[in-house]
């Protein structure tokens, strides 16, 4: 009977959370270890469908690059990257959108459907959903000459976001899986970050949160201790002291844009924890490092 009070007891403690989130939009970012660990999958599936079954509404959108990779790879295709991003010319293009939309969407949607939730794929081509523009990036400038501009291809930037499509499938019950491939107003495709379309979405959806699962604990400070709230002012000073660097500068910038464009609040959690949603959506200390205004 012992185990059974403790259970019920962790089931009357979630109903604060519970009431507090119903109705409201989730917005994750859904990468990393836990695409590729089977168990974290199966993990990340029933907490969506849970999520969904309780009154909040969860957005997924998912990035796929190690997948991307190894296609490439066994066509024979070489891949090149310039500042984090990978170069795509059009046969890149090809596969990335071959990958992302057509297989790596379709199994995170099956693996949801199979535990109870009802989600529905999609890629930025879907109802307009993810309007883009090329991405341009610079090289570091020299003291005789001001930064070129550096062309990689069809990589995108979100210009715009038509949230109608998710407002339809939310109001029918269903979960969307966003894929980050996104299209210009010439019918261009283009590869876009998952992590900026996930800002990007829950900024126009006003997001109650914006959850990035990533391959870290969350933001350290320079003695690696995990910080587990920060705000702007704390984020720049970590940022300016080297703590803030490489891979995570990107996703704090995410953070930052979205809550400026009015989501309530951001995280970034470590994906590699089962049940990370759950924990950081129904335990006050949450998991990871929550970003503030």
């Amino acid at each position: 009977m012992e185990k059974y009070l403790q259970k019920a007891a962790i089931l009357s403690e979630s109903l604060p959370y519970i009431r507090k989130f119903y109705g409201k939009t989730l917005v994750i970012k859904y990468g990393g270890h836990a695409m590729v660990d089977e168990a974290l999958q199966e993990s990340f599936a029933k907490d969506v469908a849970l999520l969904k079954f309780i009154g909040i509404n969860p957005v997924i959108v998912h990035g796929g690059g190690p997948q991307i990779g190894r296609v490439l790879e066994r066509m024979g295709i070489e891949s090149s990257f310039v500042q984090g991003m990978r170069v795509t010319d059009q046969d890149t293009m090809d596969v990335v959108e071959m990958v992302l939309v057509g297989k790596v969407n379709k199994n995170i949607v099956n693996l949801i459907n199979q535990h109870g939730g009802i989600a529905v794929g999609l890629s930025g081509k879907d109802g307009r959903l993810l309007q883009a523009e090329k991405l341009l990036m610079y090289d570091t400038p020299k003291a005789d000459r001001p930064p070129e501009i550096i062309d990689v291809g069809k990589v995108g930037r979100v210009a715009k976001v038509n949230p109608e499509i998710l407002n339809r499938l939310d109001e029918a019950g269903f979960i969307p899986v966003i894929a980050p491939v996104g299209v210009d107003d010439a019918g261009e495709t283009y590869n876009i970050n998952a992590d900026l379309v996930a800002g990007a979405v829950a900024s126009a959806l006003q997001a109650e949160k914006l959850v990035l699962l990533t391959d870290v604990p969350g933001v350290s400070n320079l003695a690696g201790e995990l910080l587990s709230s920060l705000n702007r002012q704390e984020v720049e000073a970590l940022v300016k002291s080297g703590a803030i660097k490489g891979g995570m500068l990107p996703k704090i910038g995410c953070c930052l844009d979205a809550l400026a464009a009015g989501v309530a609040k951001t995280h970034i959690v470590d994906g590699r924890q089962p049940h990370c949603l759950l924990l950081e959506i129904f335990t006050p200390e949450g998991v990871g490092t929550e970003i503030l205004v």
